[in-house]
């Protein structure tokens, strides 16, 4: 794996402040594998796309992996709304939920 998807990977994983519990951890972790399949996905796709828009990428990855423990512990935010929202933008780009739909298999 090249440096920069070991230090991606390593920021996301890492990014993870250790005072969430229960639930919360059970959710927050849902979510960062949610994340962590588009960057995969991205990563396999890297070559049908511009450096520009794979460097946003992974900006934007690494900041929401940074919040989304934050979002989780929040209970002022729904953070279901929230997260789904943002998956649907990753979406937008790496077509993630085509690969996994399996009605969309021709």
């Amino acid at each position: 794996m090249p440096q920069s998807h070991c230090s991606l990977a390593r920021l996301l994983v890492d990014a993870r402040p250790s005072s969430t519990t229960g639930f919360d951890t059970i959710r927050t972790e849902f979510y960062r594998e949610e994340f962590l399949k588009h960057r995969e996905c991205l990563r396999q796709q890297r070559e049908a796309y511009s450096e520009c828009t794979i460097s946003e990428m992974e900006v934007a990855l690494r900041r929401v992996m940074a919040l989304v423990d934050e979002l989780c512990a929040d209970g002022d935010v729904d953070v279901d709304l929230v997260v789904s929202r943002l998956l649907q933008s990753f979406d937008g780009v790496t077509k993630l939920s085509a690969w996994s739909d399996p009605t969309r298999i021709h």
